[in-house]
């Protein structure tokens, strides 16, 4: 396992991500505590040390797995949970959700608590609320991070202009920035492409996809009636729709041809894409955690690439279709647009 800095910070991260979402079995797909500490233990021994959780996971007993299995260690781990979503401390109490700051500050004491630490080495704004004024929102970070209780910020699941907005404005402040987006992201899912990666490039965000191998579905094992070992995926999942299941064959046919698993062809598609990709996995079973691993020793070629690039394409639509069109390339570059060397775009 090798390591990468955390956007624009000095916070070192291996190139895997452990979410820790299926830790406790109160919904009803996760794993045991003991099956769960296997699917920890497997992550470390192969140096990863950036762990991801969240306040509800679980309705809390992800955080307290995982608190548990650093105990002694803490220091050793990238520690990363979530606020926003209900605290299952407090579900009825119409401020124990949200992005408002009386629920930023009890969901992370509720979660030191549970976890057994006394400081988050990254908290996330879990999804944008639309309520909560966005400098009430960096103001309750940035004095988290003063506090020490937090060390860095970042934002999950949000609009591209609500997280420019919240950088800038942190940026303008002196307040502490966010130096991370989480994201759903795979060959099934491309729609940041629009906007969310190039603001993530352009702010230097180290983005940490969760979903790239699409719930399953791009490791094949829903194009046959044949599998049948435990499925995540509801018939009727936009996962599984005609042009998903299009991609997914693809991604069967270069497995076949290269011998490279349908999961490390999704994995590592996303990890090759321009900017610092640092995909979340997460398993059910150390084994199936170990095999996602290898993909960290495997690099697509080009041509692998292009065929999955071609087949999972996507139309970005206004402006972008637009800007890209030759009339305002002629116009717009004089006609020398090819000539230019450092594009942007």
């Amino acid at each position: 396992m090798k390591y990468r800095l955390l956007g624009k910070s000095g916070l070192k991260v291996s190139e895997l991500c452990l979410g820790t979402m299926t830790f406790g079995e109160e919904w009803g797909f996760g794993t045991n505590k003991a099956d769960s500490k296997k699917v920890f233990d497997a992550f470390v021994n192969a140096g990863g040390n950036y762990i991801d959780t969240a306040n509800l996971y679980n309705n809390g007993t992800s955080e307290e797995y995982v608190g548990e299995f650093m105990a002694g260690h803490r220091d050793d781990y990238v520690l990363a949970t979530k606020y926003t979503l209900t605290n299952p401390t407090n579900p009825k109490n119409i401020n124990a959700s949200g992005n408002n700051r009386k629920s930023m500050m009890n969901s992370v004491e509720d979660s030191l608590r549970r976890m057994k630490t006394d400081y988050i080495d990254l908290l996330w704004m879990h999804v944008w609320d639309s309520l909560t004024p966005i400098d009430e929102i960096m103001h309750g970070f940035n004095g988290l991070v003063e506090s020490g209780k937090v060390l860095y910020v970042g934002i999950s699941d949000s609009p591209a202009w609500v997280v420019s907005s919240a950088n800038t404005m942190a940026e303008l402040r002196g307040w502490s920035r966010f130096v991370a987006l989480q994201i759903e992201y795979s060959l099934l899912q491309r729609g940041a492409e629009r906007d969310l990666i190039p603001m993530a490039n352009h702010f230097d965000l180290a983005v940490t996809p969760w979903g790239t191998i699409g719930g399953g579905a791009l490791t094949g094992k829903y194009l046959s009636d044949d599998d049948k070992g435990p499925k995540r995926i509801k018939e009727g999942s936009a996962r599984l729709n005609e042009r998903n299941t299009l991609i997914a064959k693809a991604v069967k046919e270069i497995s076949d041809e290269t011998g490279i698993p349908g999961a490390t062809l999704a994995l590592n598609w996303v990890r090759q894409q321009k900017g610092v990709f640092i995909p979340i996995v997460g398993a059910r079973t150390d084994k199936q955690l170990i095999e996602n691993m290898k993909c960290v020793d495997v690099t697509l070629s080009d041509d692998v690439m292009n065929r999955l690039n071609e087949v999972s394409k996507i139309d970005y639509g206004f402006p972008y279709d637009f800007l890209n069109g030759d009339v305002v390339k002629n116009i717009a570059y004089s006609g020398m647009y090819d000539k230019i060397v450092n594009h942007r775009g």
